[in-house]
């Protein structure tokens, strides 16, 4: 194992952005109204414009995990991946048309609400504990990676690393509320772009210029073409990529409550739709420099992969590796990237409204719920080495088994399906709403599991040809591309467990929407269509006639300061 340091201008800096994350979170903290009212804490007042949301939206689940996943595949298998980039069209063009005016026309507190409203109490909590679960675990990946593959490359204190992420994102979140979060994000974006920018750079710089890197990366068979495979378990085709990947970007932009509340805190439902139309060129810019990024890797090391060296012990570990050999002569330079990284760590943490169920289940005021969700928030961020940290649990487990499972296809597509069955069939009830949602999460741990089960003991190499149309040797090996014939496609069970994992989503939905179809067509309908327009319209004037009377009486938070 090959290690490289950091210099003091690199600590300079990486402290710099934790210091600077923290200082916006104090900020917001003793200015306004100081958090005291769930409108501010939650919703930053409804105030928010629609750029520093797009930006927010894009870096909440820009994880580092993606950071240095990204690159490290396109250099092992070229330029196909890219090609999700065509799922954000759909991915965000139905959210901005259907979920986001349907949550905001109805004012909600959190999009769980929703369940409630359509479905019944219970349907609502199954739903806000499956995304309880689904977070946390995403959590424990976006922080525990990037800290494990610092500490393998350069020596970081793991702990250090955890910890002081940990506590800083605890800090400004539960002190400045959304709008420290949001602000925060905008920061750590602009950071994130400035430190992959600054790695391309040095590294076509390194890698002879931008001809000799072009030409490096052409002829070692790193610019994919269009793969119209339509096989669902090849990993990564045109299909997979740009139809499954569809699924995947309803999960995180339609349904999710991390960034339906965002939407929620928009001016106008105007620019709510706008923000969510901004974050699709957010996202390409993203994905163009993590590829890039991983075509410059390419550039300088062609197949003399530092994991076939054995410098390093990983494919996560391979991009930092990079990081460190590139730009040792640098200074500064990697503790910008590492900063970069953490970055999209920092960006994860707003948890706490996740969580919290709402007034409407705990009868609270509003400077209760602030101090609930602030103090909630610490608990659940808090990232210290012994129990009953639930965090620091799932960082362990989920580390050994992210490369199998897709979180957000294995937790995220039930969830989808959830919200699917009750907005597109007025006859689903309540009943088949929770069978429909238990099966889809059975149907995801059985074949995401299954296919990581299926799929041991294997090791990633750097292929000698572009290629996603692979199959593991007898070693259980990748060792270049083959042709997937009829003989040779897995069937039956292996062939569910042979599933790409971007299918995960698509899948998943799939299930809880059939099922719970089922499920109700055999128990009875609740509502007509009709009958479900009333119940949503008379919540709908319900609510704005009680938010025009609180705006002409002056808020028991207010009274009190």
């Amino acid at each position: 194992m090959k290690m490289h340091y950091f210099t003091i201008i690199d600590y300079v800096i990486f402290a710099l952005l934790l210091v600077a994350s923290m200082a916006i979170g104090l900020y917001y903290a003793f200015t306004g109204g100081r958090q005291r009212t769930t409108q501010e804490f939650m919703y930053a007042d409804r105030s928010m414009k629609c750029l520093p949301l797009s930006l927010s939206l894009m870096a909440t689940f820009q994880s580092a995990v993606a950071i240095i996943g990204t690159p490290a595949e396109v250099y092992a298998n070229g330029t196909q991946y890219w090609f999700i980039g065509c799922s954000y069209i759909l991915g965000l063009l139905i959210p901005a048309h259907i979920f986001i005016p349907l949550f905001y026309r109805l004012h909600l507190t959190s999009v769980y609400q929703y369940l409630e409203l359509r479905f019944c109490k219970a349907v609502r909590i199954c739903g806000t504990v499956t995304f309880i679960f689904q977070m946390v675990i995403y959590m424990g990946v976006g922080i525990y990676t990037p800290a494990l593959a610092l500490n393998a490359v350069t020596g970081f204190h793991l702990w250090g690393a955890v910890l002081a992420t940990g506590l800083v994102c605890t800090l400004y979140t539960a002190l400045g509320g959304l709008k420290a979060v949001v602000w925060t994000d905008v920061f750590q974006t602009v950071v994130m772009f400035t430190g992959q920018l600054a790695v391309i750079i040095v590294g076509v710089h390194q890698a002879g210029g931008l001809s000799d890197a072009w030409v490096k990366v052409r002829d070692g068979g790193r610019i994919s073409g269009i793969d119209l495979n339509p096989d669902p378990t090849v990993r990564h085709t045109f299909w997979t990529l740009g139809v499954g990947g569809v699924f995947l970007m309803l999960s995180l932009y339609g349904v999710n409550q991390a960034q339906v509340q965002r939407y929620l805190s928009s001016r106008t439902e105007k620019e709510a739709v706008m923000s969510c139309y901004m974050v699709f060129p957010c996202l390409q810019v993203a994905l163009m420099l993590s590829c890039l990024m991983g075509l410059v890797m390419y550039a300088c090391y062609g197949n003399n992969s530092p994991l076939e060296q054995q410098y390093i012990t990983s494919k996560d570990q391979m991009v930092l590796y990079f990081v460190m050999d590139m730009l040792q002569n640098f200074p500064g330079l990697p503790g910008l990237f590492v900063a970069c990284l953490f970055s999209a760590s920092l960006s994860i943490h707003w948890l706490a409204n996740e969580c919290y169920i709402s007034p409407n289940l705990f009868p609270l005021d509003d400077l209760k719920v602030s101090t609930f969700s602030a103090g909630f928030h610490f608990w659940m961020n808090s990232s210290f080495k012994e129990p009953p940290f639930i965090t620091f649990i799932f960082k362990n487990v989920v580390f050994r088994f992210k490369a199998a499972l897709s979180i957000f296809g294995m937790v995220g597509g039930p969830l989808l399906g959830l919200f699917c069955l009750g907005i597109f069939f007025p006859c689903a009830n309540s009943i088949g709403a929770v069978i429909g949602l238990a099966a889809g999460l059975v149907m995801s741990f059985w074949v995401g599991i299954g296919g990581f089960l299926s799929r041991m003991p294997s090791s990633v190499q750097v292929l000698p040809l572009n290629s996603t149309n692979t199959v593991p040797a007898a070693s259980g090996n990748i060792t270049g591309p083959a042709v997937i014939d009829a003989a040779s496609r897995p069937v039956g069970l292996n062939g569910l467990y042979s599933l790409s994992y971007m299918w995960y989503s698509a899948l998943n939905s799939s299930t809880v929407v059939l099922i719970g179809l089922v499920i109700s067509f055999m128990t009875g309908k609740k509502h007509g269509p009709e009958e479900l327009l009333i119940v949503l319209y008379t919540y709908t004037e319900e609510r704005n006639q009680k938010t025009q009377l609180d705006s002409q009486k002056p808020s028991n938070s207010s009274a009190r300061t």
